[in-house]
């Protein structure tokens, strides 16, 4: 315990942030489709999603241990970068969060942390090799698998049930929905909670007080699995709306679909160490189950942005941790309090403009568009 500083409890409790962060922010990808069709009660879908994330983070630490020992050099890496590289990724989650878009939290985390070791320790602190191999290679295929896989499942499944009595099928697969986010959920606890394990672990590694290539501790797991369970049951509603009503109009056949063939991708990814993105995988079965239907919608506006907000994700969480890794490398433990007050009074003021025009478990499937409100609301009984 003599390795544990109070830098390091600063970055343990920060990345824990993150994962709390992490949670609300991906919990439309396990619940989006089956809050959509009315196979779950909003409140029920983000308990039973929190508790399996929970449970999902004891399955498996292989994405764990690339991220602690794959995607940059362990030797070289202080807890002030990591400090730095999680303040990027938690800024970027709430930014995408405000504005309903569905963005990797994973690679915010990989952005965040390799702008960071990049500027603290120099290019030669990251595997590019891994960071290809491991991180982008899995993002550009993910979603693709995903949305092929969902694409033919749908268009099976309206086939199949083509004589059947509409509201039997809806019926059925409403309750296969339960069972089939129930698994996203599960498979998104272990591959996501396991980023923040990995995370942790590093720190304590570049601390001293773990061994070179060690896995995560029994304490980490159940601490990571706590703070993603409890982000998940917050509910991240606004982008839940966008997943759930702004890419397609979802039926029960269509969720169904797109929900095994998230659980399905994700699943091997994590079993094989590939960090992947469980909201890139969940978006691509989304589409390809509305691409699946006969003369279903695809809001390909929409998806336009949604893969903008892809593309810049890692590069701008990237931006955000070496320049909080220049502060703190530069000015010291003044530097990280700096780091510190800045992120927190940044995070404060996005919830605060988010209360201008909530979104909650109340009005989640009213509308497919999250907007955001530059005046308050008039006070009832003043004219407009």
């Amino acid at each position: 315990m003599d390795h544990i500083t109070f830098l390091v409890a600063v970055v343990v409790v920060t990345a824990l942030a993150f994962d709390f962060t992490n949670g609300f922010h991906d919990t439309a990808n396990a619940m989006a489709t089956s809050i959509a069709t009315g196979a779950l009660k909003p409140r029920t879908a983000v308990l039973v999603s929190g508790v399996l994330n929970i449970v999902g983070a004891f399955l498996s630490t292989e994405v764990a241990r690339t991220i602690s020992g794959g995607i940059v050099d362990d030797t070289l890496v202080s807890p002030g970068m990591i400090f730095a590289g999680l303040v990027g990724a938690i800024l970027w989650n709430l930014l995408t969060w405000l504005v309903g878009l569905p963005s990797s939290s994973s690679h915010a985390l990989f952005g965040g942390l390799i702008g960071a070791v990049w500027v603290g320790a120099g290019s030669h602190g990251v595997h590019f090799d891994k960071v290809v191999e491991k991180v982008l290679i899995p993002a550009v295929a993910s979603p693709v698998v995903a949305g092929v896989a969902a694409l033919i499942a749908t268009y099976l499944a309206y086939r199949l049930t083509a004589r059947g009595r509409k509201d039997s099928v809806t019926k059925g697969f409403r309750i296969g929905q339960i069972a089939s986010a129930s698994l996203v959920s599960l498979a998104h606890g272990t591959n996501d909670a396991q980023k923040t394990m990995g995370i942790i672990t590093l720190t304590l590694i570049s601390a001293g007080a773990l061994g070179h290539d060690a896995g995560p501790p029994v304490w980490v797991i159940a601490s990571a699995g706590l703070a993603i369970g409890l982000g998940t049951y917050l509910g991240g509603w606004r982008i839940i709306r966008t997943m759930g009503k702004g890419l397609t109009e979802i039926q029960s056949p269509q969720g169904f679909a797109a929900e095994t063939a998230s659980t399905t991708v994700i699943l091997t990814s994590a079993h094989l160490g590939f960090a992947l993105s469980t909201t890139q995988v969940a978006s691509g079965s989304i589409l390809g189950a509305g691409l699946g239907r006969r003369l279903a919608e695809v809001r390909w506006g929409v998806a336009g942005r949604m893969v903008a907000a892809w593309l810049i994700t890692l590069p701008a969480a990237a931006l955000v941790g070496g320049v909080s890794a220049s502060v703190v490398k530069h000015g010291g433990n003044l530097g990280t309090v700096v780091v510190a007050l800045v992120g927190a009074a940044v995070a404060t003021g996005i919830v605060l403009v988010s209360r201008r025009n909530p979104v909650h478990a109340s009005n989640v499937n009213d509308a497919h568009e999250v907007t955001l409100r530059t005046e308050p609301p008039a006070r009832v009984g003043t004219a407009a």
